[in-house]
C-alpha cells in the first residue's frame, strides 16, 4: 500500500514512525517546510510541495496530520481522488465543508477513521466493557479533569507559534484537547446539551482560551462536565463515572482503571454500610503512550485494507467537533447549547 502524509510536525511523524514500525515503506510526504523539527528521518523519502502532483501518485490512504485549519484543503481533495483518510482530531476548525467532505466520501468509497487515539486506550476499553456489562448500573455523573502546561508540550519548538496557541491555525484549549468531548460520548452516549465558560486567563501568550469548563448533560440523564487547561503543572489526567452501583475512576498517569462496587442496593440506608468492592485493572506490562497510537495505526491499516470499519468514524469526529464548538457558542453568548439530533 502507498500512503501520503500530510503534516510533518510531531504528531505527523510519529505516524510516520509507526507506519514503519508496522511495515509499511512506500510512503510520500506532502509537506509545506514550515515544520520547526529537523529532517534528518524524513532523509530518502520522497516529497513533494503540491497538493495535486502529490494525488497524482496515487496513493491508497491519506494521513492528515497538517493544522487543524487546514484539515479539510486536503482531506476533500484526497477523497475525490479516491483515498481513504486517516483524519486528526479535531476534524476541522469549523463546521463548514464537512458536508461537502461526507458526500464525496459517500461518492468516493473512501473510508475515514479519525485519531482519537484515547479509544485505543486498553483500560479505557476495560471501562467501556464494564459499563456495557452493568458494572456500575446506570450512570449518574461522568467528570473529566485534563491539565497540560503547553510550553512544555514541545521543548524544542517556541510554543506561541505552534497550532495549540493560534486562533488562525485552529488551537485553543477546546479544540486540541478535545479527546474527553470523544471519549465521554463513547462511553457514557450522547450529549444532549452543554454550557461552558472559557477565557485566557494566564499569563502565556496566546489569542486563543488557556481554560474551559464545560458542563455536559447527557441524553440517557447523566450529568457531568469536563475541565480542560493549558497550564496545569504537573500535568493531570482523570476520569471519573458514578453509577448507581458503584464508581470507575481513570488516571492517565499510569492507566491504572479503579473499580468500587457498591454491595447495598442504591437508595438503601445503613448505619454501618459494607465497604465497596474494590477491583483494579492495569495496562498491559511496559505499555507506553506511544501504543495507542500504534494501535491506532494498526486499526486504520485494516480499514485500508478493507478488513475492518473505521473505530471513531467521521460522524464521531463531527460530534466531537460539534460538541467543542457548542461549548464556545455558550461561553461567548452566555446561553446553554442544545445538541442537535438527540432531541
Amino acid at each position: 500500500m502507498k500512503f501520503m502524509i500530510a503534516g510533518l510536525g510531531s504528531v505527523g511523524r510519529r505516524h510516520l514512525r509507526n507506519l514503519r514500525a508496522l511495515g509499511e515503506e512506500d510512503i510520500l510526504l506532502y509537506r509545506t517546510h514550515l515544520a520547526s523539527l529537523p529532517d534528518e528521518e524524513l532523509s530518502g523519502l520522497p516529497e513533494e510541495t503540491d497538493l495535486f502532483r502529490a494525488l497524482e501518485h496515487h496513493p491508497d490512504a491519506v494521513i492528515i496530520a497538517n493544522p487543524t485549519a487546514f484539515h479539510l484543503d486536503v482531506a476533500i481533495p484526497a477523497v475525490r481522488a479516491g483515498c481513504h483518510i486517516f483524519l486528526e482530531k479535531p476534524v476541522s476548525a469549523s463546521l463548514d465543508r464537512l458536508d461537502e467532505l461526507t458526500v464525496a466520501a459517500a461518492h468516493s468509497g473512501s473510508r475515514i477513521q479519525v485519531g482519537f487515539q484515547f479509544r485505543f486506550h486498553p483500560t479505557l476499553r476495560t471501562a467501556a466493557e464494564l459499563i456495557l456489562a452493568g458494572a456500575i448500573g446506570r450512570m449518574l455523573t461522568a467528570h473529566v479533569h485534563w491539565g497540560e502546561y503547553l510550553p512544555n508540550w514541545h521543548p524544542w519548538e517556541d510554543y506561541r507559534q505552534a497550532y495549540a496557541a493560534r486562533a488562525d491555525l485552529g488551537g485553543g484549549v477546546i479544540l486540541t484537547m478535545t479527546h474527553p468531548l470523544d471519549y465521554l460520548r463513547w462511553l457514557v452516549g450522547e450529549p444532549e446539551s452543554l454550557w461552558s465558560f472559557k477565557d485566557h486567563i494566564s499569563p502565556l501568550e496566546m489569542d486563543v482560551e488557556d481554560v474551559a469548563e464545560i458542563g455536559l448533560r447527557f441524553a440517557g440523564g447523566a450529568i457531568g462536565g469536563v475541565h480542560l487547561n493549558y497550564i496545569q503543572r504537573p500535568p493531570v489526567h482523570r476520569l471519573e463515572i458514578v453509577g448507581t452501583g458503584g464508581t470507575l475512576r481513570w488516571d492517565n498517569a499510569d492507566g491504572i482503571l479503579h473499580l468500587q462496587r457498591m454491595p447495598a442496593p442504591f437508595g438503601t440506608w445503613s448505619a454501618d454500610p459494607p465497604p465497596p468492592l474494590e477491583e483494579h485493572f492495569a495496562p498491559p506490562p511496559r505499555f507506553e503512550r506511544n501504543d495507542l497510537f500504534l494501535e491506532q495505526m494498526r486499526s486504520f491499516l485494516a480499514v485500508v485494507r478493507g478488513e475492518a470499519v473505521p473505530a471513531c468514524t467521521l460522524e464521531d469526529g463531527v460530534r466531537a467537533l460539534q460538541m467543542a464548538l457548542g461549548a464556545r457558542d455558550s461561553a461567548a453568548t452566555g446561553k446553554i447549547f442544545t445538541m442537535k439530533g438527540t432531541q
